[in-house]
């Protein structure tokens, strides 16, 4: 286990304190909250996280106040330099968003299109 960062993946203020809300309505065998990657979306991947049941050998543990943040070691290269923001604009959709996902190099995407399920190169 190493130490995550806020260089690694920055947690704004109002994630944090919405994660700490989240993590204070949970069992207490919960460490944290688990930032995970599955493949898809347009960086080739999606991110997503849930609640960590326990922390592996492979995995960084960041602590922000009363919050634990844990990334295994793969994920983190498709995250390094992120920040993970929670928007609520009082509408009913409030949601977790990751800012700054860095791009993967070698190419792939459109330069002046959008990513959706809809879209495509031409």
């Amino acid at each position: 286990m190493n130490a995550l960062t806020r260089q690694d993946l920055d947690i704004s203020a109002g994630a944090l304190e919405k994660l700490a809300e989240l993590l204070g309505n949970v069992e207490d065998d919960i460490h944290g909250i688990r930032v995970y990657a599955t493949p898809g979306g347009c960086s080739g991947m999606s991110f997503g996280m849930t609640f960590a049941e326990g922390i592996n050998d492979n995995d960084l543990v960041g602590e922000h106040g009363s919050v634990r943040v844990i990334v295994d070691d793969t994920t983190i290269g498709h995250l390094r330099g992120a920040e993970i923001d929670f928007i609520d604009r009082g509408d009913g959709n409030a949601a977790f968003v990751f800012n700054n996902i860095p791009q993967p190099s070698g190419g792939g995407g459109c330069s002046s299109g959008g990513c959706g399920s809809g879209g495509g190169c031409a």
